[in-house]
């Protein structure tokens, strides 16, 4: 708290400098002319060439992003004036300057060699960076998120800056190419004062805003659809998918062999076995709510239905023992009968070659040769067969990735007729060529920070240190300051993992939708990187746990923490809070 009292206290120091503003005044209650023209003297003021003098503007900065907190009372408030601030900064242009500022950063060769020959690494080394880098992930997060009561000048600068990050305008490549050198400064130790985790956040944010998250990747699939002329979606599969229910883990081993018992000793108990295990499939396939329990068991044990008679009756005495009609069955009220599809919850998808490689394999194996890539001509063939290629082909469906590999393949055959191809300047396209030359590098990086915040992850002398922005110049004392530095650096690391992995999953996903030569050689570099061994490793623990657990603090998150009272923390209400 002091920290934020001495950036209130240097916020009023500048805004007694600003002509516009009426001193002893709150910035609430400021014009909108006098709030621009107190922005302007800041962004003059970080032109300044003393570090400190530039770092105090650059908190004052800082506290107007946040939503001038100490000037407001509820959570909500401090919402409202940050994403007004916000707005207000990008209009002024102060994420120009910014930007400029963090390059110069970058390039503090004397920052670098001096953080390379200590042997700790505090938060201490990389203040001025953290500051910089909160400030743009503020400004990227707030202008990127849309809400309804969006002014019309708000909606028009979001597209602008969504178009001016996605252009190669910052040295002629985008904003996500910086970020990306910064990682890989980080992880070859040039460096190693790098806060990772906020970089990490505002590169994927950055790559989230110009490229679009899953519902702007679906409306870009369909317009490149209906541009290719091919039939529209039959569904979104992301949406077939959190629709669907969460697969549990798989049965024990000692679980199964009580379930394979019970069956062999024909047993119909009613009760529920203990930790049932379910796929995510099983609710689909089983939601008959007309399929009571005895039909399931009759069903399950049909030899048990010829042995009611206890023990075995001789054959010459069958016709002796008549046996009563059974029962006839309880007339059931005519309801209506819903009918639940038995297969996948999404639509089948059939390839062309699919339908071919059918069609081969039948008319080998009843007339004994094939007509090659010919799907129409069903001569010679069974009746089933002329049903399975009508199901086929009503389930065919032809991928833009197809459509692609043919155009590539025409282009080899015919490269001076065809000429060359067009390619569009989308926000992907610009990426990709960013990211081309030194590909391997970005994916080897990435992967590096990824082994190295795994929860199943050994420390060992040659790893990449991760914690440099979360590690104290002191370290605690107390056990109370132990278990918060616990908590935080666990939170540090779960947010690393969370960051790359949606990361890489909308680079994949957006370089197959530009092109799938582009998606295969991301998928390549991965693989050589030994990314599939480390996703893994991730799975080789205790998941329940590992989701489970809540690696944060309620009262210590912002802007709870700079609203309400801070209450005191023991021992007890830390650990009560670290467990819920």
């Amino acid at each position: 708290m002091a920290q934020e009292k001495d950036i209130g206290e240097v916020l009023l120091k500048l805004t007694l400098l600003c002509p516009l503003a009426a001193r002893g005044r709150r910035w609430i209650e400021l014009t909108v002319e006098e709030q621009r023209a107190y922005v302007m003297r800041l962004l003059d003021a970080l032109e300044v060439t003393d570090r400190d003098k530039r770092l105090k503007v650059a908190r004052a900065i800082l506290y107007l992003a946040q939503g001038v907190f100490d000037e407001c009372d509820t959570e909500v408030d401090v919402l409202h004036w940050s994403r007004h601030n916000v707005f207000l900064l990008y209009d002024m242009g102060i994420f120009t300057a910014l930007l400029e500022l963090l390059s110069m950063e970058i390039d503090n060769s004397q920052a670098c060699s001096s953080a390379v020959r200590k042997p700790a690494i505090s938060l201490a080394d990389s203040t001025e960076l953290r500051v910089l880098l909160s400030i743009m992930y503020l400004i990227v997060e707030t202008i990127r998120v849309q809400t309804e009561d969006d002014r019309p000048e708000w909606i028009a600068a979001r597209e602008a800056f969504k178009s001016e990050l996605g252009s190669p305008l910052y040295n002629g490549e985008p904003f996500a190419m910086l970020l990306f050198t910064m990682v890989t400064k980080f992880c070859s130790m040039n460096a190693p004062h790098f806060p990772m985790k906020k970089v990490l956040l505002l590169l994927w944010k950055t790559i989230l805003f110009t490229l679009g998250g899953f519902e702007e990747l679906q409306e870009m699939k369909e317009r490149g659809r209906e541009r290719l002329n091919l039939p529209p979606l039959p569904e979104d599969s992301i949406k077939v998918v959190r629709a669907m229910r969460a697969a549990s883990p798989p049965a024990s081993a000692m679980e199964l062999i009580e379930q394979q018992q019970q069956q062999k000793r024909g047993r119909r108990s009613r009760r529920v076995l203990p930790l049932v295990k379910q796929d995510s499939l099983d609710t689909y396939n089983e939601r008959d709510p007309f399929k009571n329990d005895d039909a399931r068991d009759e069903e399950e044990d049909p030899e048990d239905a010829d042995s009611g008679i206890e023990g075995e009756v001789d054959p010459l005495d069958r016709d002796v023992i008549i046996q009563p009609p059974p029962p006839p069955p309880p007339l059931r009220p005519p309801t209506e009968r819903v009918n639940f599809p038995k297969g996948l919850p999404w639509a089948p998808k059939v390839r062309e070659k699919d339908i071919e490689h059918f069609l081969e394999t039948s008319r080998n194996k009843f007339i004994g040769f094939t007509l090659g890539n010919d799907t129409e001509t069903l001569v010679g063939l069974p009746r089933p067969i002329h049903e399975s290629v009508k199901t086929l082909k009503q389930h065919k469906y032809v991928s833009i990735a197809e459509i692609q590999i043919k155009r590539e393949e025409e282009l080899q055959q015919c490269p001076l007729t065809l000429g060359e191809e067009e390619v569009e300047e989308t926000p992907a396209e610009i990426l990709y060529l960013g990211m081309l030359p030194n590909l391997s590098q970005y994916v080897i990086a990435l992967l590096k920070l990824l082994l190295a915040a795994a929860p199943t992850s050994k420390a060992k002398t040659d790893s990449i240190n991760i914690l440099a922005d979360v590690l104290p110049e002191e370290m605690p004392i107390t056990v109370l300051q132990s278990m918060k530095l616990g908590i935080d650096v666990n939170r540090h690391k779960e947010i690393i993992v969370k960051a790359i992995s949606a990361l890489l999953l909308l680079l994949l996903k957006h370089f197959k939708l530009n092109h799938i030569y582009q998606f295969e050689i991301v998928s390549q570099h991965l693989v050589f990187a030994n990314c599939i061994p480390l996703i893994l490793k991730f799975f080789n623990q205790n998941i329940m746990s590992y989701i489970s657990a809540k690696n944060s603090i309620c009262v210590l998150d912002f802007p709870h923490c700079v609203v309400h009272e801070m209450p005191e923390l023991t021992t007890q209400r830390r650990l009560g809070l670290w467990k819920w």
